[in-house]
């Protein structure tokens, strides 16, 4: 079994949204990605999508686009990013979603050689000017990733540990101190950390590397140019 992922699909959600409005690199960018994913995924995979998956502000609407992805090889892991405003109900998600998809969310997913677990984070406060609304919703954010990481420390009974964040859960900026994101990461043991949310010139802010035992990557597909990452650990 090997792991993928790739984040920020942002799908039209029913309407015509083109997305090469953000540059040309960003035309037939979901056929570019369903020709990288059949190249490389098989239906024994995991592909992981770190959030920002449709732009619809409805379920019904983003079932579309959905089922698009869910027709893709491979078992799907979903996260919530900060434009999945159709994201509401986690029980009626779950309920619509495709056989081979499954919504993460507070919770972990057991997928067999390892365990998946993540939350979609939140703007990381900074410095004396940190707004208070976005200190509450960082915090929030980490009480959430911890629920999330007890419960795949309880079911991996020593299996890998994967991470999937949207907003990054480290920056240049943080790297000496490290964030609550990465304390608790290192804390529960996680392997690898996916996450998405950076684009345009801002992916040369994203970390990839080891931080503190952890393995980082940004996954959004405008960083990976709209091939699906590769995450699988090294035997």
């Amino acid at each position: 079994m090997s792991v993928f992922a790739i984040a920020d699909l942002h799908l039209p959600g029913g309407d015509k949204k083109p997305m090469d409005i953000f540059g040309a690199h960003w035309e037939n960018h979901f056929e570019r990605i369903c020709q990288d994913w059949y190249a490389k995924v098989r239906d024994e995979d995991i592909v992981l999508i770190p959030g920002d998956i449709s732009w619809a502000m409805q379920l019904e609407a983003a079932l579309e686009d959905l089922r698009a992805i869910a027709k893709l090889p491979g078992r799907i892991l979903i996260l919530r990013g900060n434009h999945d405003y159709w994201w509401s109900s986690l029980t009626q998600l779950r309920s619509a979603l495709p056989e081979n998809m499954h919504a993460v969310q507070n919770d972990a997913f057991d997928g067999g050689n390892c365990v998946f677990c993540g939350t979609r984070g939140w703007v990381i406060p900074i410095g004396p000017n940190a707004a208070p609304q976005d200190e509450k919703l960082y915090r929030r954010e980490v009480l959430r990733l911890e629920m999330s990481l007890k419960d795949a420390q309880r079911i991996a009974d020593g299996r890998p540990i994967f991470a999937m964040m949207h907003y990054p859960p480290l920056l240049p900026e943080t790297i000496r101190q490290g964030t609550e994101f990465t304390r608790l990461m290192t804390e529960y043991g996680v392997q690898r950390c996916v996450y998405g949310h950076l684009h345009g010139p801002s992916v040369q802010r994203g970390f990839c590397g080891v931080y503190n035992g952890v393995r980082y990557d940004l996954v959004s597909c405008d960083a990976l140019d709209f091939k699906l990452k590769d995450v699988s650990l090294d035997p």
